[in-house]
């Protein structure tokens, strides 16, 4: 039987269907997984002792809290490009982005969002053919209500570990309040108008300082079995670390996890807040500007994609911001109550030491002292924990132990320096990271 070749435009529109068809194939797997684990489904089963094997799937490789409403843009940065600049924790082959409007009054309404790769450090320039233009349930704009999130659909890009991206989102129109994280330690940029798939960066010519409504990326792959999210305060937010340079704790962390031998590959999410306390949220509109852990708890840790540990580090603004609370079992109860929560997923806990604050200013020692050291002692006896990370004792003056050795004090006499930082890092017992929950009997 003689086969008529196929006339030109048949062929075409062979090979345009063919493509379509691998286009939406790719897409059913990344938005399939991503249905699959969001990080605050159903609850987990409690982990085994060893790191799971690596399998494909979604992971979060960056985070940050949303802490506050820009109080320098209350109607929000209508005909503004922001472009957010990010550190990644662990790679992959896809990505998808997490956009907040938790302080917002109003629908936060996104004409124009992309994401690529930096160019380098110190601009806003993207590497030439990986700008992507990110999409809402197929759609480019998205209008994210009041209070709530939203996630992108997800787009192929190849993201290496411990490189830097840019999240760029542009809204038309007056939008209401801006959610951000301030102290991010990480210039990004803004520009006039929709700039939001520009590569050169040119017009990106207003540096600040903060972080503007993203508040995640998550990656998908198999270099990474999930992720270890750090809730604290201004030592986890990494305040007084070099800028521009990703060296709070929880980069040094991630270095970690991604070198040694037999280390869980895990992504780590920084959900550092400065000011951040475990009983008390600032005080203001609804929903208060830095909401206490026990709120936040939910949304800030077990709400993360692929969420396997958690490492706590709060309880010193409990004792030393106005006012302040100067019974220590109280903030014990509150920190056990972060547990509890936890556990209820499954998840492992690794707490920290309140590390020393003598010097700082305000403190008077014979007040605030007794209570960090009465948390101290509580933590270290493994009556709060599952495990413990030591912050106080690697950092402290060991001839002045309620303050910070001088070789690791940033000169405020509360916040590490980089080298601070770093010690904390090492200071981890990398296999407790996977180690089993404690039953809350035995707490």
């Amino acid at each position: 039987m003689t086969r008529r070749p196929l006339s030109r435009g048949t062929a075409c529109a062979l090979i345009a269907a063919l493509v379509a068809v691998v286009t939406l194939v790719s897409a059913a797997i990344f938005l399939g997984a991503a249905g699959r684990d969001t990080g605050g489904g159903e609850p987990r089963h409690r982990r085994p002792d060893a790191a799971p094997a690596a399998v494909s799937g979604w992971t979060g490789s960056w985070a940050a809290a949303p802490a506050a409403a820009d109080p320098r843009a209350p109607a929000g940065l209508p005909g503004t490009s922001v472009r957010n600049v990010i550190h990644t924790s662990v790679g992959g082959t896809g990505a998808r982005v997490h956009l907040s409007n938790l302080f917002g009054d109003r629908p936060l309404r996104l004409t124009h969002a992309s994401l690529a790769v930096s160019a380098g450090p110190g601009t806003a320039a993207a590497v030439p053919g990986t700008m992507r233009r990110l999409s809402f349930g197929g759609q480019a704009a998205v209008s994210v209500p009041a209070g709530r999130a939203a996630v992108s659909d997800p787009v192929p890009l190849t993201v290496a570990p411990a490189s830097d991206l840019l999240v760029t989102v542009y809204a038309a129109a007056p939008s209401g309040p801006v959610t951000l994280h301030p102290h991010a330690r990480q210039v990004s940029w803004l520009a006039r108008g929709d700039r939001a798939e520009d590569t050169d960066g040119t017009r990106y010519t207003v540096r600040t300082a903060s972080w503007r409504y993203v508040t995640g990326l998550d990656v998908w792959g198999t270099q990474a079995t999930g992720s270890v999210v750090a809730i604290g305060d201004s030592i986890t937010d990494g305040v007084n670390s070099t800028m521009n340079a990703n060296r709070r704790w929880t980069d040094f962390l991630a270095a970690r996890l991604r070198s040694e031998p037999g280390a869980p590959r895990y992504g780590v999410l920084n959900e550092g807040i400065s000011g951040n306390r475990v009983l008390l949220s600032n005080r203001g509109r609804a929903p208060s500007n830095n909401p206490r852990a026990l709120d936040r708890f939910d949304r800030d840790v077990l709400g993360r994609t692929g969420v396997r540990a958690v490492v706590v580090e709060l309880g010193v603004n409990d004792i030393l911001r106005r006012p302040q609370q100067l019974d220590a079992q109280r903030i014990l109860d509150g920190l056990r109550r972060l547990v509890a929560r936890a556990h209820a997923r499954g998840l492992v806990v690794v707490g920290s030491t309140l590390t020393p604050f003598g010097g700082h200013l305000g403190v008077v020692p014979a007040r605030q002292e007794p209570v960090r050291l009465a948390v101290n002692a509580e933590i270290r006896a493994g009556r709060v924990f599952d495990s413990v990370v030591d912050f106080d004792r690697v950092l402290r003056d060991l001839a002045d132990p309620q303050r910070l050795l001088p070789a690791y004090d940033s000169g405020d006499r509360l916040h590490p320096n980089d080298a601070g930082y770093r010690r904390m890092a090492e200071a981890f017992d990398l296999g407790a990271l996977v180690g089993r929950p404690v039953p809350a009997a035995v707490l």
